[in-house]
């Protein structure tokens, strides 16, 4: 049996990554697809990278803060949050 082999880029499997979990997938050069060793995920790259796009989105205010809500058709303010302040 042909070794696991990581892919040109380390992506992480979008399944796991949703749980909080992060693992990097294998890529099979046979049938050209990215598998996760943990879950039954198996992909395409498109597939793979549309699916951690989404993550990011999720995930892409997590280390801002709200400032100020503004009024009702503004949208609100954020700010970077620095460690150690409250």
């Amino acid at each position: 049996m042909a070794q696991s082999s990581k892919g040109k880029l380390n992506f992480r499997c979008p399944s796991c990554f949703m749980r909080d979990i992060d693992i990097d997938m294998f890529y099979d050069g046979e049938k050209k697809e990215y598998y996760c060793l943990r879950c039954c995920f198996h992909g395409t790259e498109a597939q793979v990278i549309a699916l951690n796009e989404q993550a990011r989105y999720r995930y892409g205010r997590l280390k801002m803060r709200v400032v100020d809500f503004g009024e009702d058709n503004e949208p609100p303010k954020f700010v970077m949050h620095k460690r150690g302040q409250q």
